[in-house]
């Protein structure tokens, strides 16, 4: 796994449990956020809760390689 891919996955290692922001940018000039909770890391993919009306749920996972290409952002609050 490259350095870079590597630092992506101790800095989300660091942050399970913890709220992030998730922004998507869904096409060119259309992007979504998302309140999320950072649920678990795996080596390829690291899976987050995004946060519905009420207390409700949604399950998603990315690859390390969203991040690096800037697909999605994450903001750690």
């Amino acid at each position: 796994m490259p350095a870079a891919l590597a630092e992506i996955k101790q800095q989300l290692d660091e942050h399970i449990g913890e709220p992030v922001t998730l922004t998507t940018h869904e096409s060119r000039h259309r992007t979504i956020e998302h309140q999320a909770v950072v649920r678990n890391t795996f080596r390829s993919v690291f899976v987050l809760d995004l946060e519905q009306d009420g207390h409700e749920f949604d399950r998603a996972s990315f690859s390390y390689t969203d991040v690096l290409t800037e697909n999605i952002e994450l903001d750690f609050n």
